[in-house]
């Protein structure tokens, strides 16, 4: 069991507790009293266990105070990593030449040795995860500073170094910030070598859109190939990040079709790419109803709105009056949401 699963259990628990209660009141069903005290005992123990195995929340309170936990943590984790650096750059021209490398080569170890302590003597692992991003940050770092020690030529290289350091981490303590930053770093890695592989500086990748899309579907790839049953938070955040590295290019060449390096009229690039979005978000919507993927339904849902206010835009904007674009905007958007309902209804009726 993980600590989301014994989060899950420990909030039904508490609904189960409601709703028996509220059944109570209205006078639909009243538990015998050695029949409650047995279920509240056992309850009780049962959270009692998950507590203090997996520090889960039991509260409201106590969820509202995690939720505050983890943004001091990830505050913290960003002022340190700023501080690590900045730190270097300060003293680094009075540090001789050794005394630089043994620095950059002991941070990210002593960093992981750190994370490993924090690890061990706690559950939450809020400091676990500020010692993680600031073992990242210095392994970043390392790669930047020795490179420019020893001459090493800029390469995409040290962004999946970076990218596989920051996975291994996010992987052995079930972090997902570490794994958004792996993510990122591959993904850098990935795009850059194919903008190359196309006669660019792979620096420039960004100036073609269309470089991104392997990395989206290498992404979206990762959790359908590979279970994560032990780390459940890790599919939702691949599908985001995957969804994005095709939406975002879609989305820009859709408008802007001089971005592209398909060797097309500009306006049949756009028009191209315009209905290659209707038709990716429109998939994305069903699969992510039919899977109950929550992330990828409303990523999806908001694509293709954006998508069609794009249009509308280029459309209208210039001569129709204000007031009626924008009249034509929300019924639009009634529309949609109409559609959504009647999908959610449909799922309803296939799920019962």
């Amino acid at each position: 069991m993980t600590r989301e699963d014994a989060q899950k259990r420990a909030d039904r628990v508490r609904a189960f507790r409601d709703e028996i209660q509220e059944l109570e009141r209205e006078g639909v069903a009243v538990l015998p009293d050695d029949l409650r005290g047995r279920i509240r005992a056992h309850h009780d123990a049962l959270l009692e266990r998950l507590a203090g195995r997996f520090d889960v929340d039991r509260t409201d309170s106590e969820k509202q105070l995690s939720q505050g936990m983890r943004i001091a943590s990830f505050l913290g984790a960003v002022a340190l990593s700023f501080a690590v650096f900045f730190f270097f750059y300060r003293f680094w021209g009075a540090i001789p030449t050794w005394a630089q490398v043994a620095l950059l080569v002991a941070a990210p170890i002593l960093s992981v040795v750190g994370m490993e302590v924090a690890a061990r003597r706690e559950k939450t692992l809020y400091f676990s995860g500020i010692v993680g991003l600031v073992a990242v940050a210095s392994f970043g770092l390392t790669l930047t500073m020795l490179g420019d020690i020893f001459n090493i030529g800029d390469s995409p290289d040290a962004f999946l170094a970076w990218g596989l350091f920051a996975g291994i981490l996010a992987y052995t303590y079930g972090l997902r910030l570490l794994l958004l930053a792996a993510v990122v770093g591959v993904t850098v890695f990935v795009s850059g070598r194919v903008g190359a592989w196309g006669g660019a500086y792979w620096g420039n990748f960004l100036e073609r859109p269309e470089n991104l899309f392997l990395s989206g579907v290498a992404l979206l790839a990762i959790p359908a190939a590979a279970q994560h049953r032990s780390l459940p938070s890790f599919p939702p955040l691949y599908r985001v990040t995957g969804l994005l590295s095709l939406f975002v290019p879609i989305l820009l060449l859709g408008q802007i079709g001089r971005l592209s390096c398909l060797d097309l009229p500009h306006t049949t690039v756009q028009t191209v790419y315009q209905l290659l979005g209707f038709v990716a978000g429109a998939i994305a919507v069903g699969i992510g109803v039919r899977r109950r993927w929550a992330e990828t339904t409303g990523l999806a849902s908001g694509f293709l709105v954006v998508l069609v206010y794009l249009k509308f835009f280029n459309w209208w904007w210039q001569w129709m009056p204000k007031w009626l674009f924008f009249l034509i905007l929300g019924a639009v958007a009634v529309g949609f949401l109409l559609l959504l309902r009647r999908l959610q209804a449909a799922t309803r009726r296939s799920a019962g």
